[in-house]
């Protein structure tokens, strides 16, 4: 960004590129500890793609104060010089040889020219201007000549761009494009914080995932202890060793799986909040403490409540009634383009003359010698400012578009324009109604589904105990301690996977009604 309309330098190409910040803040005994909160922190400070998001806002931004650019005054100056040597032209310069054979002369020009457009459809311009003509002979009335002129001109739109607003509608709507790229970007934002969320909960989930696998395989590890003691003592037969290495096996195997699921969910984790750009800190272990469970008491889930929220808040909403407006500067301007073309121009110029006056012609004719009056700069502007030679000038000029098809099918262009803005902001309306009433659902069926899987978790473990303790009084099979212990693993996966699904579907909602920036206290300025 220049601070300054004209640049004297060489622009810079080259980008530089801030490396990720804050990420030592969190680093507690070797460990990366992250809440939800600190960890959105983080991912708006970081993220790449939330990054390159904000800069989607610099062309809009720029394009305004390109909009200006019409109404910029502009100065144009201009200085040449001409030194000029030619072959004598009058027969008595060849006879006197104090005149010599050849004519030399020196033009210097200036001029200097200000204007500027305003946005009421004035447009004015000043000029001055001035030149020195220099001869080597004595013929001329004034040698060297000096001559000074001024220039004032003032034009003003009669019925085609006049007045403030027509003029300042391609300003609007860069504004209102701005404004709607704006919208954009909340709704970006809205994506990209729910997928850097997502990730969160899904290293949770795998988190936990982990602890119950771990759990169900010192279960049975357990359990195959204590029927490895039985064998030993010769309470059972060699064949039922067999079952519960195998069930120990299969949970080394899910143990192992569950921990390579958490590290590829872990880096994931990592590149949302940039600190696979950081070698120091890329393969610091992360600890999330957020609690994965989450109390639903209290929370409104009133369908037609949460739809008048998303439509009032949704920022694709939003965007969709922005472009209605644009629409409506589209048609003004076109409209304007089919209206007759008058204008009024009023000018004035003064001039000036001076340089050294000769009366040559008096000595020719034999009347007396020749008269020298003295003279330079100072007597050709005083006539110029004097107004002693003054030039006035008005005119009226109309264009007249007897028929003018482009001009007419930008408006009819226009019009289909805010036609088709017009169903899309009704189909964004419905597609809005549509996916908040599916989210409300979806949290509804997760709160429920996650009462139930405590239920079932509850009596899968009261089951396992009981075939535990059945099998320890010897009126029961280890087969069956076995599938108790696995139908419990499932129970637990299946809590664990329905507290996620409340907190993601939450997430959710709160992304389709348009508060996820506001309840994770994201501000965008």
């Amino acid at each position: 960004v220049c601070s300054s309309d004209l640049v004297f330098e060489q622009t810079r190409t080259q980008v530089d590129l801030r490396d990720p910040v804050k990420l030592k803040d969190f680093v507690v005994d070797g460990k990366l500890e992250l809440s939800l909160k600190n960890y959105v922190e983080l991912v708006m400070a970081n993220n790449t793609d939330i990054q390159v998001t904000f800069l989607s806002l610099e062309v809009p931004r720029n394009n305004i104060t390109s909009a200006y650019g019409v109404w910029d005054p502009v100065a144009i100056a201009s200085f040449s010089s001409t030194r000029a040597t030619s072959p004598a032209i009058n027969p008595s310069q060849s006879e006197n040889a104090s005149l010599g054979s050849t004519s030399k002369s020196l033009y210097q020009p200036f001029s200097l020219t200000y204007s500027q457009a305003l946005d009421t459809g004035t447009s004015y311009q000043v000029g001055f201007g001035g030149a020195k003509d220099s001869f080597n002979n004595s013929y001329s009335s004034y040698n060297p000549s000096i001559t000074s002129s001024m220039s004032f001109a003032v034009t003003q739109n009669l019925i085609r761009n006049r007045g403030r607003y027509v003029n300042r509608i391609p300003l609007m709507t860069a504004q209102s494009t701005y404004k709607r790229a704006g919208f954009n970007l909340r709704a970006s934002l809205l994506n990209w914080v729910n997928t850097a969320e997502n990730a969160y909960w899904r290293v949770v989930s795998a988190r936990e995932n982990v602890r119950v696998q771990q759990i169900a395989r010192d279960t049975s590890k357990s359990n195959l202890d204590f029927v490895q003691k039985q064998l030993d003592l010769g309470a059972v037969s060699p064949l039922d060793i067999y079952n519960p290495q195998g069930q120990l096996a299969a949970s080394d195997l899910a143990l192992s799986q569950a921990k390579f699921a958490l590290q590829q969910a872990e880096d994931v984790l990592r590149h949302q909040i940039g600190i696979d750009l950081d070698p120091d800190l890329r393969r610091i272990p992360i600890e999330l403490t957020e609690p994965v469970d989450v109390s639903t008491i209290g929370m409104d889930l009133d369908p037609e409540r949460q739809v008048q929220t998303a439509l009032s808040n949704n920022p694709n909403v939003k965007a969709a009634m922005q472009a209605l407006d644009i629409d409506d500067l589209g048609i003004q301007s076109a409209h304007n383009g089919l209206l007759p073309n008058l204008n009024f121009t009023a000018s004035y110029a003064g001039a000036g003359q001076g340089g050294i006056y000769t009366s040559s012609g008096a000595a020719l004719l034999g009347g007396g010698p020749t008269i020298v009056v003295p003279g330079g700069l100072t007597d050709a502007l005083s006539q110029m400012f004097g107004l002693n030679n003054p030039t006035y000038m008005g005119s009226l000029n109309l264009t007249l578009p007897i028929r003018s098809r482009t001009a007419s099918m930008n408006l009819a262009n226009a019009l289909v324009a805010k036609k088709t803005d017009a169903y899309n902001l009704r189909n964004q309306e419905q597609n809005t109604r549509l996916n908040v009433l599916t989210a409300v659902s979806t949290v509804n069926g997760a709160i429920e589904s996650l009462r139930l899987a405590k239920i079932q978790e509850d009596l899968q473990h009261k089951n396992y105990d009981a075939e535990v303790e059945k099998y320890t009084l010897g009126t029961d099979t280890n087969q069956n301690v076995v599938i108790a212990l696995q139908n419990w693993v499932v129970a637990q996966s299946a809590v664990v996977t329905a507290q996620v699904n409340v907190r993601t579907s939450i997430l959710n909602l709160y992304t389709q009604t348009g508060e996820l920036l506001d309840e994770r206290g994201i501000v965008v300025k």
